[in-house]
């Protein structure tokens, strides 16, 4: 049976408000990526990321707590949208990113999986903990 959700726990030496602004802050965003951005940071704004290959809205916003997008890969199905939620939290200086992705094609799971490591912890690391 093919996974239907996606779980990980990263950790980033940066406080949770840091961690949040360079997932909503557009120039933020594409700093780390490397990849145009397009983001309006409130609740029902929407995004374009990696040069318009995830598309998605603002579902619920926390500052420095959580943010909910319903999300897709500009391939899938017209209407298909997943949902994707960052909860952060404080782990001493630093932060504890519970992330959790569910509704998103079954045949997607192996490559979205990967991709979280490779094109947002990696490189939000990166730029957070400034190694």
């Amino acid at each position: 049976m093919a996974a239907t959700s996606i779980h990980h726990d990263v950790t980033f030496r940066a406080a949770p408000p840091a961690v949040y602004d360079m997932l909503l802050d557009a120039d933020r965003f594409a700093t780390f990526t490397g990849a145009p951005a397009s983001i309006d940071p409130v609740e029902g704004g929407a995004f374009s990321l990696f040069d318009g290959q995830i598309l998605g809205r603002n579902v619920e916003l926390i500052r420095g707590e959580r943010v909910v997008q319903a999300w897709r890969v500009a391939g899938w199905a017209p209407g298909a949208y997943s949902v994707i939620r960052f909860e952060l939290g404080p782990s001493g200086t630093g932060t504890v990113l519970g992330f959790d992705h569910t509704g998103y094609p079954t045949e997607a799971h192996d490559d979205l999986d990967a991709g979280w490591h490779a094109m947002y912890w990696e490189p939000m690391r990166s730029h957070l903990d400034g190694d």
